[in-house]
């Protein structure tokens, strides 16, 4: 099941499409959607996140906590919103191309795709790419 909580105002239009699109990329992926839970949140909620369990102190866009078993991806993925608005300003695109990109990005984190090193965020933003494509395609 996939799940979208709100801890903002925002709420997505058509979530229907967008666990669609999420399921078609994790059987892209050879993969089984199982319990994946999208926590769209603010930059305080997600930075107390990130220190209290990352023990990061900077802002971020996304964090995910891999339940994974096997090929069954679980998992639940933070995201704040201001950071995707504000990220969207800076690379000029809508911002809920920047959401989906974000919650593309969380999803291939519990694939196993890291964004550590130039190469791996290299074909982290590859594999964005590709997997943005496919929302535009008829369900």
């Amino acid at each position: 099941m996939i799940e979208v909580v709100y801890e903002t105002d925002y709420e997505v239009s058509d979530i229907t499409k967008y666990t669609e699109w999420l399921k078609n990329i994790i059987l892209s992926e050879g993969k089984i959607p199982g319990n994946l839970c999208f926590i769209i949140s603010t930059d305080e909620n997600v930075l107390k996140i990130n220190q209290e369990y990352l023990g990061h102190t900077d802002l971020t866009d996304v964090i995910t906590f891999d339940y994974t078993e096997g090929d069954e991806l679980n998992g639940d993925i933070f995201m704040s919103l201001d950071r995707i608005k504000e990220n969207a300003e800076v690379y000029e695109v809508e911002m809920d191309n920047e959401l989906r990109r974000v919650m593309a990005h969380g999803v291939l984190h519990l694939m196993g795709y890291s964004d550590k090193s130039a190469d791996e965020k290299s074909i982290m933003r590859a594999k964005e790419d590709e997997k943005l494509k496919m929302f535009h395609v008829e369900q």
